[in-house]
């Protein structure tokens, strides 16, 4: 049957075979409203005024035809048939059955029943046309379930989002889904569109086994975190499971598919880390109306800082980074947003291409655009590669931010707040030392100035450029196997949004050269990352896709720390951010260090150079 819906014949000449089933509905139920009149036999009725039942049922048919032309009731799809459908069918044959009453009254004699006729047509074709419609939908669904490829399906959540998107996939074959029930903790034993509410979140396990379900939707958009992991951690001990989650915070534009709305579940929806608590008067005292400037912008964390600084309606946003399609994107990004919500109508942005090591470049744009506060996000973060060349990580890391320093201080800008990460926590490769020695730059430069200097330190970001979770993603697609490095290596995982929304907020706090910890929950082991995201793909680990160890990249540690042994951590006024020691540095002194090394990068071997930058910051690691 798929075949016949599927044709070209069918697809070309569809609205026309629409036209003429509704035409034939219309003579069928005309015949039988002029027949049921009481004052003669159909019979006789054809003997002796055939003619005029002709020319009648003539009229009748062009009089509905171009009514339904008007309306547009053949161009209506069945499969997606609803209220709208059935109020414009209704109208229709009410509008031209008015007409075609008075032609009755003209054609025929008075020993006809006008009224019988005015009550009966009208019924028997909308009758009819909802009859060819519904046994046409129910045709379709036959079809379409019978086929072994469709998997049984479970939606949890029987609430507006619920019922809709059932609707949808009933008539959508994207994920050729044969929904067999709901799972909903308020609704139990209900019956939705003739599917029932077959138990609670708690009962999800049992009733995947009885229904042998085999994908799995959460339709619940204001679903708590909370909620959210508890049940995800249900589904992933589910073998074979797939499993696809609804958006949070849904708002469906008219006419648009709710399918649009739906994502493969993500770590971040497993590990429950969401949005972070921000203190919006706090922000907006140092954001709103200001200049602000970001260095590496097209990067993952700048760009997310710059939409969330965007929020806070600076006057001027500069974004400068070395990577132009990125920067191009954000401008995009930002262009839709301003054409969507006239409030941001003045929020100015503009992108700048320059490298942070080109200090006179540098110097031109803090000159022209004159910012007052400067979020530093450009680095190079990735390990093996600032291994093989330490050179590049302290060109970059250290002495490209050590420019944005001294400009920021010469510019007289408000406030600095840079981005540092946990490799900087007693580093064992050269990305780690390098971010740990711009920590200490920062610190000697903390109480001194007029700008107000602080760090952001966190682990790694869920989703960022070049991250394990892409990676794995990409690795699931291929069919296998997941690469890790060592089986028992951990790390810290926070969302993107969640970190630039704290940075954020540990700015405000920003005053004598702080380093700013945010909470990064309990670490995570990689090889369970790995395992989670194969199972919630609906496959099983080391039987559809296999892990493999490939051992410690050089540089590599097998866990990650926050803070150093001489550090304490205090509390701040956001529960997810805590404030560190600071030291006391010598800046002259260090200055006298900087020099050796910007010496050494040009004229010594990368082990001597990274031997000498180990040996740096081991005098200010306590």
């Amino acid at each position: 049957m798929d075949k016949l819906f599927n044709s070209k014949i069918y697809l070309k000449h569809r609205f026309l075979l629409i036209m003429l089933l509704d035409l034939s509905a219309v003579f069928i139920g005309t015949m039988l409203a002029i027949f049921l009149d009481r004052s003669m036999y159909p019979i006789e009725m054809l003997k002796q005024y055939s003619d005029k039942i002709l020319i009648f049922v003539l009229i009748s048919i062009l009089t509905y035809t171009v009514i339904f032309r008007l309306i547009g009731i053949n161009k209506a799809l069945w499969s997606y048939i609803g209220v709208k459908e059935i109020i414009n069918i209704c109208m229709s044959v009410l509008v031209a059955n008015f007409i075609c009453i008075i032609v009755y009254n003209l054609i025929f004699p008075s020993t006809f029943s006008n009224l019988r006729f005015s009550i009966f047509s009208p019924l028997l074709i909308i009758t009819s046309m909802m009859s060819v419609r519904v046994f046409y939908r129910a045709l379709r669904e036959s079809s379409r379930h019978k086929y072994d490829h469709y998997k049984n399906t479970l939606i949890i959540g029987a609430g507006d989002a619920g019922y809709v998107l059932m609707k949808e996939l009933d008539k959508n074959n994207k994920f050729k889904a044969n929904v067999v029930g709901f799972i909903d903790d308020n609704r139990t034993n209900s019956v939705i569109s003739g599917l029932s509410v077959l138990g609670n979140t708690y009962d999800i396990k049992r009733i995947i086994d009885k229904y042998s379900i085999k994908l799995v939707f959460l339709a619940i958009p204001s679903i708590s975190n909370i909620d959210k992991n508890r049940i995800l951690n249900i589904l992933k001990e589910c073998n074979n499971i797939q499993v696809k989650v609804m958006k949070s915070g849904l708002s469906l534009v008219e006419g648009e598919s709710i399918t649009n709305h739906i994502d493969d579940v993500s770590i971040e929806d497993l590990l429950g880390r969401g949005v972070a608590d921000l203190e919006q008067d706090e922000i907006n005292a140092y954001i709103y109306g200001k200049n602000i400037l970001i260095t590496g912008a097209g990067g993952s964390i700048g760009s997310q800082l710059a939409r969330e600084i965007f929020n806070f309606r600076p006057k001027n946003i500069v974004l400068l980074d070395v990577n132009e399609n990125a920067l191009y994107m954000l401008e995009r990004d930002f262009d839709f947003k301003k054409n969507q919500d006239k409030s941001f109508e003045e929020v100015s942005y503009i992108s700048e291409i320059a490298s942070i090591r080109d200090k006179e470049a540098l110097e031109q744009i803090f000159d022209k655009y004159k910012p007052d506060v400067v979020f530093h996000a450009a680095a190079h973060k990735h390990v093996p590669l600032m291994e093989r060349r330490p050179q590049e990580a302290i060109k970059n890391n250290v002495f490209g931010t050590k420019n944005v320093m001294d400009i920021s201080i010469t510019n007289n800008v408000e406030r600095f707040i840079m981005i540092s990460t946990d490799k900087a926590v007693n580093p064992t490769n050269a990305m780690g030392a390098s971010k740990r020695l711009t920590e200490i730059i920062l610190q000697s430069k903390a109480n001194k100035y007029k700008t107000k200097f602080a760090a952001v330190r966190f682990g790694n970001v869920l989703g960022s450029n070049g991250s394990v979770i892409p990676i794995f993603k990409e690795q699931i697609k291929k069919g296998g196997p997941i690469t890790i490095t060592h089986r028992n290596i951990i790390r810290y995982f926070m969302t993107i949004p969640e970190a630039a929304q704290l940075v954020l907020q540990a700015g405000y706090y920003a005053s004598k050269g702080e380093i700013f910890l945010l909470d990064m929950g309990e670490p995570v082991k990689i090889i369970d990352l790995a395992q989670n995201l194969i199972k919630l793909s609906g496959l099983e680990p080391y039987r559809d896709i296999d892990i493999k160890e490939i051992g410690l990249r050089p540089g590599e540690k097998m866990f990650e720390e926050l803070s150093l042994d001489y550090e304490n951590s205090e509390k701040t006024n956001n529960e997810m951010i805590f404030k560190n020691t600071t030291l006391n540095i010598d800046e002259n002194k260090l200055n006298e260090k900087l020099i050796k090394l910007e010496e050494m990068v040009h004229n010594n071997s990368p082990e001597e150079i990274k031997m000498y930058l180990f040996e740096i910051i081991g005098e200010y690691n306590g």
